[in-house]
């Protein structure tokens, strides 16, 4: 650092600060040591505020203090530079002035303080408030006062209650936990924050050295809390989480604390990660953080139930259950630590326990470890014991306590051993656009849907999976194929047939009977079927649906593939599952079952006009009254539409058949959510472009249109449009402004600006999905096109505007986006789909423009 005085030569002082933090930050990226350059950058940093303190010659009675991050010595690149000005009385007017100039020269020279100025006793008064508290429970003198410092250190060990630091630190902890554990920050952790994060453990160093145990890992050890091999290892999740913040830091350009897509593959590029044949180098660095975070929970679970004993050293009522385990307080207790290494089939019995005795909450600290341990005595002796198996399969069929078994045994390395392919998709992300949990954490989402299907309480979310669930014999069934149904994804290849080998030697393994052991097998074969059917197809195609029913066994095969199915896609994000969704595979499910039950329904249109008639027969409506409107719709209107559709069209068309003027209707959709919206009016040119581009800018979402000409020259077009709840207008309001403005639209016909592209997701960005378009005839001879690309604002409007400028015709569409991926499917019709050139350059359009 340059000698020359700061209130002098400030930009010497900034030029030399930024030179000797790029060598720092050359030197870490060489070496990757996350440890050394945290120091150092305190050290470096030191240095400079001790420099500057001397130069401005501050009064003897005063000591400036690192605290915080800065005061452990864990100084990040880019984080705040914590400091606490100690005096001994208030500050007169000349030494305000003082303060005032060291806090702007610091600022001017490049350093990013956030400071405080108190006496001893304002600290003390304001570690009432828990982060100040622990603040300067890492105070460090850098320069200034000795004794005074020692003052305040003394304070505050005086004031410092372990007890009570320890509650308030774990309700702080529970409080940050519920606010970043939610599926965005899943995606993009927070290395500092998250679940399994640097202050999972920071937060266990803190209470120890309140509790007079040390701060270093192998403190801990020397108390007892863990073993000098455990400390290793949290050493070595620390040592990640360090690295990737640091790197995060210098590759933003400031602090930046969560993994965001936009840092993802250059961090495993640093990391020499590099892409392997079936995954992402940017997949392989989440997993190996993901299963850091999960180390870092699990020892933050284990310590802080060992700092809780030793604090309060409770003498809690003692019950023994076996000759094995008892119970201390709530809490389940082996009787012997080594238990599990002379007799490890006690493990699948300790979860068992946990699940019948319900006045037990939780293990003891000792027990925790233990089971941690555990995991490395589950062999492959281990898993070829018939006792263990049947003990595995008695907890899948317990009443309770299945979902809470399985994520625990999760957490704990112990399912992931006992079903060792398992134990390869922990942790592992998937970069689909769509999925937003690890494929373990998804998989278990299925199992915990299915078991609350079972559940009364919340039988008003799904009232048919709630029903089914209810008659389904032997549920464990659905519970195995749900552990099964994605367990060989990243594999390469097709995940589904895979996995069914490896669902086929368990059931093997585990005795399963013949036919439980064949439907588990199926529904893992099967699993995306149903929902593929459902979205992608033509559910008025009476063929469509005899087509799936071939597949299916019987009607507990029908009803397994339902309930698997909308776990699954429950279970895939927050945001993919909706109403329309769920209509749509139970529309499926109940055609399926009605075909298998009574055959091909060969007077299906003569069953829905009269079924339509009958709920018109009920609004005092004459079958005369309608009668003109249906001679103009042909035979594919009725396919196309449910009976109280069609009901519902008449009712209001019936007296306006022959109506110059668009009509345009919207009502609450029979889905549960999103509306209906009807359109009638003269043909025209654009028309299903103008009300794309119209949904389109009201950022609303068609999930489904159907478009019909009728006979003397009227569109009669069907939309169901989802993502329409708006808190700034009631829902009757946004169905008047629908049915106004759209009318408006229609009626004047005006040219369309097709909307723009909109701002693309930054996931979509970083992991792009190539657009893939194809073209092929149904049974019927209907062109077909799938289209599946990323999802962005406009996608329907743009690939509308295309359509109508070839002159192609659309009879129906169905849109299904799953997160930022589009899978859409178009049925069309035009005379250039015949011409091969023609539709070479339409494809080649909407490959460019989509």
């Amino acid at each position: 650092m340059t000698g020359t005085s700061p209130r002098c030569d400030i930009p010497a002082l900034r030029e030399s600060l930024r030179c000797d933090r790029l060598n720092l930050e050359k030197t870490f990226l060489q070496q990757g040591k996350a440890a050394r350059l945290l120091g150092a950058h305190s050290k470096l940093i030191d240095g400079y505020l001790q420099r500057i303190w001397q130069l401005m010659a501050f009064p003897k009675h005063t000591a400036l203090i690192a605290v915080g991050g800065y005061g452990r010595g864990e100084l990040y690149p880019k984080s705040d530079i914590d400091l606490l000005v100690l005096l001994e009385d208030a500050p007169d007017e000349s030494l305000q002035h003082m303060l005032r100039e060291l806090i702007a020269l610091l600022w001017d020279i490049g350093l990013e303080v956030g400071h405080s100025i108190r006496t001893v006793a304002e600290c003390i008064s304001e570690s009432t408030d828990i982060t100040v508290q622990t603040n300067l429970l890492e105070a460090r003198l850098l320069c200034g006062q000795p004794a005074l410092f020692e003052q305040l250190c003394k304070s505050v060990r005086q004031h410092l209650v372990a007890k009570e630091f320890f509650m308030a630190k774990l309700h702080e902890q529970e409080q940050r936990h519920a606010r970043f554990d939610d599926a965005d920050f899943n995606l993009e952790p927070n290395l500092k924050e998250s679940p399994g994060g640097l202050r999972d453990l920071q937060i266990v160093t803190w209470i120890s050295r309140a509790a007079g145990l040390g701060t270093r890992w192998t403190e801990l050890a020397q108390a007892g809390l863990i073993t000098l091999s455990e400390a290793h290892q949290i050493a070595c999740h620390d040592a990640l989480l360090q690295t990737l913040r640091i790197r995060l830091h210098y590759l933003a350009r400031r602090r930046e604390d969560r993994l965001l897509f936009d840092f993802q593959t250059t961090l495993a590029e640093q990391l020499g990660i590099t892409d392997s044949a079936n995954r992402r180098a940017s997949e392989h660095l989440m997993q190996r953080y993901y299963r850091t975070r999960r180390a870092v929970r699990l020892f933050n679970t284990i310590l802080l139930q060992h700092l809780h004993d030793y604090l309060f050293r409770d003498t809690l009522p003692q019950h023994a259950l076996n000759e094995r385990f008892r119970m201390v307080g709530t809490r389940l207790e082996m009787r012997d630590e080594h238990l599990f290494e002379h007799r490890p089939e006690a493990i699948f019995e300790l979860f068992l326990i946990m699940q019948q005795r319900l006045e037990l909450t939780d293990l003891s600290a000792n027990t925790l470890r233990a089971l941690w341990r555990a995991r490395l005595k589950i062999d492959a002796t281990f898993r070829r014991d018939p006792q263990n198996q049947a003990h595995f399969m008695e907890i899948l069929r317990q009443p309770h306590g299945v979902i809470h078994a399985l994520r625990r045994m999760n957490q704990f390395g112990i399912l992931g051993s006992y079903i060792p392919a398992f134990g390869r998709i922990v942790g592992q992300m998937q970069h689909d656009l769509f999925h937003v949990y690890t494929v373990d954490e998804h998989i278990l989402m299925v199992v915990r849907n299915l078991r609350r299907f079972a559940l009364e309480k919340h039988a008003h979310e799904l009232p048919l999976c709630n029903k089914l669930m209810g008659e389904f014999a032997r549920p464990e069934v659905l519970y195995i194929a749900g552990l099964f149904h994605d367990i060989a994804k990243g594999r390469g290849g097709d995940h589904a047939r895979l996995g069914m080998k490896d669902a086929r030697k368990f059931c093997t393994l585990h005795q399963l009977s013949h036919d439980d052991s064949q439907l588990v097998v199926w529904l893992v074969e099967q699993h995306l079927t149903l929902s593929s059917t459902a979205q992608k197809q033509d559910l008025a195609d009476p063929e469509v649906i005899a087509e799936f029913a071939e597949n299916i066994k019987n009607d507990r095969y029908l009803v397994a593939l339902y309930l698997l199915t909308v776990a699954d896609v429950k279970g895939t994000s927050p945001k993919v599952w909706n109403a329309w969704k769920g209509k749509l595979m139970e529309d499926l499910f109940y055609l399926t079952r009605r075909y298998m039950k009574e055959g091909a329904i060969d007077n299906h249109l003569t069953e829905i006009r009269e079924q339509a008639a009958a709920t018109l027969n009920l609004y005092a409506i004459s079958a005369t009254s309608y009668q003109m409107l249906w001679a103009q719709l042909d035979d594919s209107y009725f396919m196309d539409h449910e009976a109280q559709e069609i009901a519902w069209h008449s009712r209001l068309l019936y007296f306006r058949v022959n109506d110059p003027a668009p009509i345009v209707k919207a009502r609450l959709s029979r889905a549960g959510s999103g509306l209906q919206v009807l359109v009638y009016c003269r043909d025209q040119r654009w028309l299903f472009a103008r009300i794309c581009d119209f949904f389109a800018r009201l950022s609303f979402t068609i999930v489904e249109a159907k478009i019909h000409t009728t006979q003397h020259g009227y569109a009669l077009n069907s939309f169901q449009v989802m993502e329409v709840n708006r808190s700034d207008m009631d829902y009757r309001d946004l169905m008047n402004y629908i049915e106004f403005e759209l009318t408006e639209k229609i009626r004047l016909a005006e040219p369309i600006n097709p909307v723009s592209g909109g701002r693309m997701s930054r996931q979509l960005k970083h992991f792009p999905l190539n657009t893939k378009i194809n073209i092929a005839t149904d049974r019927h001879g209907i062109y077909v096109l799938t289209l599946i690309a990323g999802d962005r604002p406009g996608l329907l409007a743009r690939f509308a505007h295309i359509l109508d400028r070839h002159h192609i015709r659309m009879h129906r569409a169905k849109i299904n986006t799953m997160g930022s991926r589009a899978e859409d499917v178009f049925w069309i019709s035009g005379s250039m789909l015949s011409k091969p050139a023609d539709t070479s350059l339409f494809l080649n359009e909407l490959l460019e423009k989509i």
